[in-house]
């Protein structure tokens, strides 16, 4: 299993995926998970993955082998909006699927889904899911985030504290404590975190940032999470009696 989170605020796009990929107890990996598919002055196109592994690093495989070439519903740098990208996307993912299928099945799960986000010119930001079937939504004003992988764990947090006025630096925060709350619950997903930040019409690919188990800033958050959690529930008043 795996987790992914793509936020759009305002102010851009947070982005981050964590590194965990696993083909039973003794087959445990790191792998990346959120790639920048196209970076140039007028687009910034980010990518991230889930579900089977030789399927998603099939379907950006030929992403980037397609880049460049001009061609119409399969090179990204072609694309007009954000919307065509996530077509192009769907597209080579039904390709890879339906190429793959019958030889998988009787393996294992062969479907994949991705996050696609970023900017083209004479467009805000945008984000948005493709499914494993290759049609896909988007994110907006009353859902400012969309998830891929193990979702349950980290939504609470997302729907109760984030919003569309959030700055960067805050949808990074409660990226990161959505992880958190993730990483306690659920084995399959695991560090390093990779997280980047978008800024709105910047059309640069801002570094991706890494929060491994032993990195000050996630230990000194995770903790005071913890401990103010823990001092909030002190503070509620007890039920009442029966």
């Amino acid at each position: 299993m795996t987790y992914c989170l793509g936020i759009l605020v305002r102010a851009g796009l947070v982005l981050a995926s964590d590194s965990r990929s696993n083909a039973g107890v003794d087959q445990v990996a790191r792998v990346n998970k959120l790639a920048v598919l196209a970076r140039a002055p007028e687009r910034v196109i980010f990518l991230q993955s889930a579900g089977n592994l030789a399927t998603t690093q099939a379907v950006e495989a030929q992403l980037r082998q397609a880049a460049g070439s001009g061609e119409a519903g399969r090179d990204v740098h072609a694309a007009h909006s954000m919307f065509d990208v996530a077509a192009v996307v769907g597209a080579w993912l039904r390709e890879v699927t339906n190429a793959d299928r019958k030889f998988v099945e009787p393996y294992g799960d062969v479907t994949a889904a991705f996050l696609v986000s970023g900017q083209i010119a004479g467009e805000p930001p945008r984000l948005l899911q493709v499914y494993s079937a290759g049609n896909f939504v988007e994110a907006g004003e009353r859902l400012p985030f969309l998830q891929i992988g193990e979702t349950k764990y980290g939504k609470p947090i997302l729907d109760r504290a984030l919003k569309l006025e959030s700055s960067l630096n805050e949808a990074a925060k409660l990226a990161l404590l959505s992880f958190d709350a993730t990483l306690r619950s659920n084995l399959s997903v695991g560090q390093p975190i990779d997280l980047l930040r978008y800024r709105t019409d910047s059309f640069e690919a801002a570094r991706i940032d890494t929060f491994g188990e032993d990195n000050p800033y996630w230990l000194e958050l995770s903790a005071a999470y913890s401990a103010g959690l823990t001092a909030l529930v002190d503070g509620l008043p007890s039920p009442p009696d029966g």
